[in-house]
């Protein structure tokens, strides 16, 4: 378990369309009042490559502008509250979006949902107050982690798990998910540079289920596969690398080392988005 680190994405973009514009005599034109939106989406990121609109790849933010242009007949530009990376999968993603509409949030959620594809579903629409940001107004993210133990893995679990049957020290992985709650430096379990890499963990569990792990983590905000990378951790420590106090020297060093492989993608679903 060693998958390809892929190249970090440039940050998601924060235009907002102005509501006026001016004349040559600096009168303000009366235009329509753009309303402001909110999704709540859910999909399977199995087959696209991200969250984020790239040129020439199918994306979850490509294929939903594409169809809110054809339903709306304006170019829209959505903002999630977060960027999942390829191959991850979302049961609660939040975005949120500005448009002169005229559909009623259940005309436009069947619209949505008759034009996507039917690995993306529309679960709400809502028209939401102008201040609201799908991003910049969250208080937290919960994201799930799924680890399948058991030999054989079911054909219905496979796009959505990480198999791994091998000998687990699970009360150590346990004990070791614990050691992530603090707010802190996380350099050491991401990819890339940030001027500001503190982030804040409330809750982090992993969960034995008998057949299958769970790990749940509840944070202010991640960095590029931070999540998947604590998971790397956890089963390194699960293995015997690493101690559970080990990873206090890990936060000390603040650098990414090989005790801290990223997890593949396919086990990672945004759970929800708190406001």
């Amino acid at each position: 378990m060693n998958p390809d680190i892929k190249p970090e994405e440039p940050p998601l973009a924060d235009d907002e369309p102005d509501l006026a514009e001016k004349t040559e005599e600096g009168q303000l034109l009366d235009l329509p009042l753009l309303e402001n939106f909110k999704l709540t989406i859910s999909y399977d990121g199995t087959d696209y490559h991200g969250w984020q609109r790239q040129p020439n790849r199918v994306t979850i933010q490509g294929k939903l502008e594409d169809v809110l242009m054809r339903i709306l007949g304006e170019k829209i530009n959505l903002q999630a509250a977060g960027r999942t990376d390829a191959g991850v999968h979302a049961l609660g993603q939040v975005a949120s979006f500005r448009a002169n509409c005229r559909l009623g949030e259940a005309e436009l959620l069947r619209a949505l949902n008759a034009m996507l594809p039917f690995d993306i579903r529309i679960l709400n629409v809502e028209r939401v107050p102008a201040a609201f940001h799908a991003r910049k107004s969250a208080r937290s993210k919960v994201y799930r982690y799924r680890i399948k133990i058991s030999p054989i893995i079911s054909p219905f679990d496979y796009r959505y798990v990480l198999h791994y049957p091998y000998p687990l020290d699970i009360p150590a992985m346990e004990e070791a998910a614990r050691h992530f709650e603090r707010e802190a430096d996380f350099s050491a379990f991401s990819s890339g540079d940030y001027p500001n890499p503190v982030r804040k963990i409330f809750s982090s569990r992993l969960e034995n289920r008998g057949d299958e792990l769970v790990y749940t983590v509840e944070a202010t905000g991640f960095l590029r596969y931070m999540v998947r990378t604590i998971v790397g951790t956890l089963i390194m420590t699960g293995r015997g690398r690493l101690k559970p106090e080990d990873i206090d020297l890990l936060f000390e060093q603040k650098k990414r080392t090989l005790s801290s492989p990223s997890a593949p993608a396919r086990g990672l679903c945004l759970v929800r988005v708190n406001y």
